[in-house]
Parts: C-alpha cells; structure tokens; sequence
C-alpha cells in the first residue's frame, strides 16, 4: 500500500475516462483517501463515491485564488490533512494562432496554469507545517515539443508554463521537505479524442515506439510513484509519458 492513509486531493477528476479519476482510482487501490475536485459539485461527489464510499468530492473553480483557499480548508476540515495534490485541471483548444481569440487564450492559460499556481499556493501552507508533501502537475507532450494533436499554441504554451513554474516550486519549497514534479502525457485514449478520425488514431499510433496509444492508467501509475515515498528524492523533474513518442 505505497499511499496507505495518504489524504489525495486531485483537481479536474470527475470526467469518468479522464486522467484525474484514473489516477485517483489507482491511488485509492493504493491506500490513500481520495478528495476530487471538480467544477460541478455533483459530478465531483459522483465521482468520488463511485472510487470508495470513504471519499468526497468538493466544487472549486481553480481560477479563483479564493475558491482554492476555501476549498483547503474544507478538506482539511473534513480530512485532516492534505498529503498529495495533483493539478489535472486543464482545457485544451485545436486552434491555429490566428484563430485564437483573447477569451480563448485567457480561459486556456486561466484554467491549466493559473489554475495549477493557484491549487498549489492553497495547499503549501498545511503543507510546510507538516513539512511534508508531494506536488503532481500534468503537464503534456505539448510543451515541449511545440504542438500536439489536440491543443493550440495557447495550450502548448500553458503546459510549458506548467512545467516551468513545477521546476520553480521544487526548487523553493524543497526545504520545507514537499516534492513539486510535473508528467507530460502524449496522446491518451480519453473522452476528449473520441471522434477522431481512423485515419488519424492510425497514423498516431504508428508513430509511437511501443506500438500502442497511451491509456489513462499509464498516467495513474506516474502518479502514483511521483505521490509515493517510491520517490523520495525525485523533486523538480517532468516524467515523460508517451510510449517513445518524444524522446529528450
């Protein structure tokens, strides 16, 4: 059990074939106490109960500094403690960068970065008086290669920014004793690609080393190490999750 009785708070997670609930799926088989964080309250608390009858969902809009705040308090209220945050709140738009409007950049940037700054900033404070804590932000493939299948320049650019802000709170907060990485997925066989042409999945997937699509549990299990003691002294790094796709 390499999270038994960990407190694991994931942001974005009610989509039922999205990352966030893999990964708090996996991370409940693992011992931890799941909190999903969702902008619907319903869905957020339909999803954690569909995980384990012990965890909760809460609603929280991740752009808002003081939702985030609010939303810490709550689940150290209700749980304890927080031990695990994973930032999973992102959107992504397959626009060209003339077609990018301002509200389109604004909502993309908002939601993935700000919304990653924002979760981290609630939760370090709890974090630092424990002096123990582990940061999980889900970057993507996209920020580092400039371009994916899905996500825009905006996109691309947000997921940099994540990476890069992981790599500066690593580096600030590894002498109060909490952990900040970051994943970056390639392809993944979630609800956002469903309707993509054969064609197109064919010619992903046959650019890939290992010869298959990514699957959420493959990100779930990144997850889980990067929460776990498994990786005690892994801090500042991006764990690259796509089959050989992008090699660095």
């Amino acid at each position: 059990m390499l999270l038994k009785d960990k407190v694991c708070v994931i942001t974005g997670a009610a989509s039922e074939r999205g990352l966030g609930k893999a990964a708090a799926r996996m991370m409940a088989e693992h011992g931890a106490f799941i909190v999903i964080m969702d902008l619907d309250a319903g869905a957020a608390s339909a999803a954690a109960a569909d995980i384990t009858k012990s965890s909760f969902g809460i609603a929280c809009d991740v752009t808002d500094p003081g939702a985030c705040r609010q939303a810490a308090e709550d689940i150290l209220e209700r749980a304890g403690s927080i031990d695990v945050l994973v930032n999973n709140a992102g959107v992504s738009q397959p626009l060209k960068t003339m077609d990018i409007s301002q509200d389109d950049y604004d909502r993309v940037l908002d939601v993935s970065l700000r919304g990653t700054f924002n979760m981290s900033q609630a939760v370090i404070p709890s974090m630092r008086s424990r002096r123990s804590g582990s940061i999980v932000c889900i970057a993507s493939v996209s920020g580092q290669q400039g371009g994916g299948i899905f996500g825009g320049p905006h996109y691309c650019a947000a997921k940099a920014g994540v990476m890069g802000l992981a790599r500066a709170l690593a580096k600030e907060l590894a002498p109060d004793g909490i952990r900040v990485n970051s994943i970056a997925p390639s392809w993944m066989d979630t609800g956002i690609t469903d309707g993509l042409p054969e064609e197109a999945l064919s010619k992903i997937i046959g650019s890939v080393p290992l010869g298959r699509g990514g699957r959420p549990e493959d990100v779930a299990g990144a997850v889980v190490f990067l929460a776990s003691e498994l990786s005690a002294y892994v801090t500042g790094t991006t764990i690259d999750v796509n089959g050989g796709s992008y090699m660095r």
